[in-house]
């Protein structure tokens, strides 16, 4: 049986405007979704993430991991990381991501959310490292979680619940157009593990 077996579920396109980002739902198994998940939480070399924000240094909960084709640095928030070599499972999984939705991916930058208190303030993804408007693709693995994408000119928001296994693409001129969030929840949920998978300046 192919483990990577699809219901062939239709993309969902979920921005009207100013940018690309469709819903691809669950790409994997639920026995392949609960492997992968516990592999990443306890093999992935996990740390808090550094950030100064108004020339303060904040320590999140949450906990980052970043790997890439080569040992390159990635700055941002005021920090600089250098990425990891790329383990078995982690390649698996890219060259799975990189099937579905058509596109090559050379880094990926992963983010351990332990509890439903920890999540992600409105950002984009536009550092200076990443190609301009590259592809990113967003694996979710654990407890289904809300993210959300907000319009910098309108407000306009559009959200929804990312599933476990399940694919979110980001493309074009999204991140220059639009904000995205995980808010917290006062929610019981599982912990979770994203992998976004991205195009970097190597």
């Amino acid at each position: 049986m192919d483990l990577f077996e699809n219901d062939d579920m239709k993309l969902i396109k979920l921005l009207p405007r100013d940018g690309d980002v469709y819903y691809h739902g669950s790409i994997l198994d639920a026995a392949t979704s609960a492997m992968y998940l516990d592999k990443c939480i306890s093999e992935l070399s996990w740390e808090h993430d550094r950030a100064f924000i108004y020339g303060k240094e904040i320590v999140t909960k949450r906990q980052i991991v970043w790997y890439a084709d080569k040992p390159v640095s990635y700055t941002y928030s005021g920090y600089t990381k250098r990425a990891l070599v790329w383990p078995d499972f982690l390649r698996e999984i890219k060259q799975r991501v990189e099937s579905e939705c058509g596109e090559r991916f050379n880094s990926c930058l992963g983010n351990f959310y332990s509890s439903g208190e920890e999540g992600m303030s409105w950002h984009s993804d536009g550092e200076k490292d990443l190609v301009e408007n590259g592809v990113i693709g967003a694996l979710s693995l654990g407890g289904e979680r809300k993210f959300s994408f907000k319009h910098r000119q309108t407000g306009e928001s559009v959200s929804l619940t990312l599933e476990h296994g399940s694919l979110l693409v980001m493309k074009g001129s999204t991140q220059k157009n639009w904000l995205h969030s995980l808010p917290k929840t006062k929610k019981d949920v599982e912990p979770r593990v994203s992998l976004t998978f991205r195009q970097m300046r190597l």
